[in-house]
């Protein structure tokens, strides 16, 4: 049953992502980090994995993860957020 379920979910997300746009038009950002909520997913994902990884709560390590990818996008030197 666990196992079908992933599969499920693993060719979910191969079809979704078969729907993203490329090449950013009408001055859409082109890739994911570009954003302010690809940025807080990117770092809920690492803050999630590095959590774990010091055996920690990754639900906090989630949060604090999106904060701090999400507030990059005020950080002088960095790529600006659209």
């Amino acid at each position: 049953m666990r196992l079908s379920s992933l599969l499920f979910v693993v060719a979910m997300a191969g079809a979704v992502a078969g729907c993203t746009q490329s090449g950013g038009g009408y001055g859409q950002p082109t890739g994911p980090l570009q954003t302010q909520g690809g940025r807080a997913v990117a770092g809920a994902v690492l803050g999630a994995a590095a959590a774990d990884a010091m055996d920690e709560n990754m639900v906090a390590g989630a949060a604090l993860g999106a904060l701090a990818g999400g507030a990059t996008c005020g950080v002088p030197g960095m790529a600006p957020c659209y």
